[in-house]
């Protein structure tokens, strides 16, 4: 199974990274409703910190973004209306710990292949998203610096290129010079 695939189904939804029970429906090959049913057998091995249904406003959001970057999507939500009108609930959303908790109740070889390759590419995501703020705080901690020397350096420039003042008339009492 090739991650890409996988880290495409991944969205984050309310904070977290999490996957949609139709994505892991077609990576385990099995139909949306079964997956459910075994999901709903197995209920209280997923809390709201696992598993939780979206809303409708997050589902159109979630959607509309599918949509626009997914051109199957679009085909497979029309296939879909046409053989029963559509989904009857709005979608789960598992986490990564949902998802661990899922391949406990799926058993088929399938599900075991799948549920590696989708712990993988949550790895993956974790070690992208480390490295990409250890990049970010050190750019920042170069740019403070750079801006620094370069204040100094900027100040130097403005000073040396300021034109010259012409010499001031001296304020004060004048001493009246003798004539010689």
């Amino acid at each position: 199974m090739e991650i890409q695939i996988i880290q495409n189904k991944i969205y984050e939804i309310r904070g977290q990274k999490v996957m949609l029970d139709f994505d892991l429906a077609n990576l385990y090959e099995v139909e949306t409703k079964n997956l459910n049913l075994a999901v709903k057998r197995n209920i209280e091995r997923f809390p709201a910190d696992f598993m939780f249904q979206l809303t409708k406003d997050e589902w159109e959001s979630l959607r509309l973004q599918i949509a626009t970057s997914n051109n199957n999507f679009l085909r497979l939500q029309n296939e879909t209306l046409e053989k029963r009108g559509g989904r009857r609930y709005l979608p789960y959303a598992f986490t990564e710990q949902g998802l661990a908790m899922l391949s406990g109740i799926l058993s088929s070889k399938k599900a075991i292949t799948v549920n590696i390759a989708i712990m993988r590419a949550f790895v993956m995501i974790r070690q992208y998203y480390m490295n990409y703020k250890e990049l970010k705080l050190q750019i920042e901690k170069l740019e403070k610096e750079m801006n620094r020397k370069f204040k100094d350096i900027n100040e130097a420039l403005h000073f040396l290129l300021e034109p010259p003042q012409p010499p001031r008339k001296r304020i004060g009492y004048k001493i009246p010079e003798k004539n010689k």
